[in-house]
């Protein structure tokens, strides 16, 4: 079997008023068949024309608009052709996680069936605010995951592809049908969390913490804020397993992303 190479991109930076930087940490996933994106950060388009972010999310969270962050312009940086990415998959389709979707027309779009019917029906404040419908305007090719059909490590989840395995993990909470994403390794898993937590504290096993900024932040825009916490113990408790088994990272953390882009995280030799 050929095991896969995996870049981490950082897809938006963003430096929020009276915080610390974040970044949109996204997965580019190369496999002996193609490249595969895990989330895609703000795109071409969100750059060309900021004013589709919305005031608040430009004027809060003060995101980096430049094209070399784009996940079209880092992929083609690395060498590879963008039009081999065949398939995106989606921890949920807030604007800061979709906004790549038109850099990538052909490519096969992978999001929960809960995250899909929030996202076209904006019922609410909180969902017209976080779903920009610009962003997926180009008609994407939308491969909707309403069923587990595989048991991964006491979680339910939806299988995207086989050899190496991708699979789709739902966590709903931040909103109603966020999932994180586990990629194989061949001595272990990726767990890219979405954004199930913000801050690398909260996994801390003897105490975890949050600045209250981030810890307030996160309250405000959860789609069920009791909902998130208990998937966030379920994701402590998974972290007791040994980190070189499974490593759990979160999309905006600056300080995971950091620690991943120090190690190299591809096949063995």
């Amino acid at each position: 079997m050929s095991w896969p190479t995996v870049h981490h991109l950082d897809c938006a930076p963003m430096h929020p008023v009276g915080g610390s930087p974040l970044v949109a940490h996204c997965l580019l996933v190369v496999t002996g068949s193609g490249l595969l994106l895990v989330d895609t950060g703000l795109g071409a388009a969100d750059i060309a024309d900021p004013r589709r972010l919305g005031p608040l999310f430009r004027r809060t969270m003060r995101p980096t608009l430049d094209l070399s962050h784009t996940a079209v312009h880092q992929i083609r940086a690395l060498g590879y052709d963008p039009y081999d990415v065949q398939d995106i998959v989606l921890t949920h389709l807030d604007l800061d996680h979709a906004g790549g979707l038109a850099d990538f027309p052909w490519a096969r779009v992978h999001v929960m069936t809960d995250e899909y019917r929030a996202a076209m029906r904006r019922d609410g404040r909180l969902d017209a605010s976080r779903y920009v419908t610009a962003q997926w305007a180009h008609g994407p090719q939308w491969m909707i995951h309403d069923t587990a059909d595989s048991d991964w490590h006491g979680f339910a989840a939806s299988r995207v592809l086989r050899a190496p395995d991708v699979l789709m993990v739902p966590l709903p909470g931040h909103s109603r049908g966020h999932c994180a994403v586990a990629v194989q390794q061949p001595d272990r898993w990726l767990l890219h969390a979405g954004d199930a937590y913000f801050f690398h504290g909260e996994m801390d096993l003897r105490r975890p913490r949050c600045p209250r900024p981030v810890a307030l932040h996160q309250r405000l825009v959860a789609d069920h804020h009791g909902q998130r916490m208990t998937q966030l113990e379920r994701l402590r408790e998974l972290r007791r397993i040994d980190p070189r088994v499974i490593r759990i990272f979160s999309s905006h953390d600056a300080y995971e992303f950091s620690q991943l882009t120090a190690q190299t995280v591809g096949p063995l030799r």
